[in-house]
């Protein structure tokens, strides 16, 4: 294994927990506790199964013995990542933007 596959194995796996695991927790709790209206609940509809495909992606890429496909899966896992975050919190904002 290179240095470089691991070392994208490592921020893969915190891309993952910062950026995808944190901000879901987040937007439910402030849905669930009633802090921010009630259709910032649907954007969990899509943001909760794109953060689920990164962390699959995520767990196949660390697992793969090939580099060029563990990169490619870790790369994906990564940019499903950050389409949940878009639209959770780029959603969260706009729609806290509206209702004001």
């Amino acid at each position: 294994m290179t240095s470089a596959l691991r070392a994208l194995r490592w921020y893969a796996g915190l891309a993952l927990v910062f950026f995808g695991l944190l901000p879901v927790v987040m937007i439910t709790l402030l849905v669930s506790r009633g802090n921010t209206p009630g259709s910032v609940g649907l954007l969990l509809i899509g943001g909760i199964p794109l953060v689920l495909a990164g962390l699959i992606s995520a767990v196949r890429g660390m697992t793969d013995p090939d580099p060029e496909r563990a990169t490619r899966r870790l790369h994906l896992s990564m940019a499903f990542v950050a389409g949940a975050d878009v639209l959770l919190l780029g959603g969260n904002a706009l729609i806290r933007m509206a209702s004001s």
